[in-house]
């Protein structure tokens, strides 16, 4: 993979997680932090803090960028993140469903692996 699309990815990936995590709970005191690592091509969404009286912490989104292709290891948002990138301009052949059991990635329309 071509450096320049490396760096592309990780600027796609970390805006298109940013914007998720820009859209505030109404509901709690729960927020939203993202956590990127271009070192280890780790990116996160973190949910963080108080809703009444549970604390939640947990994460709500996760890829990796794995031998050249996006792994999309979490996507708990509501419409999915793999259209966000692919409408971004990361080819579908680059994104990884890994959340999805191998065997059904390949009727997914997206990179098996």
């Amino acid at each position: 993979m071509a450096t320049d699309n490396l760096e592309q990815w990780r600027e796609i990936i970390e805006q298109v997680l940013a914007d998720y995590a820009a859209i505030p709970y109404s509901y709690s005191q729960v927020k939203k932090e993202t956590v990127f690592d271009r070192a280890q091509d780790r990116y996160l969404i973190l949910i963080i803090g108080w809703e009444g009286h549970r604390y939640e912490h947990g994460c709500t989104a996760h890829i990796d960028i794995i031998d050249g292709k996006i792994w999309i290891q979490r996507d708990g948002t509501e419409d999915g993140i793999a259209l966000d990138l692919e409408n971004a301009g990361i080819p579908k052949t680059s994104i990884v469903l890994g959340f999805k059991p191998p065997e059904v990635r390949p009727m997914t329309g997206y990179a098996v692996a």
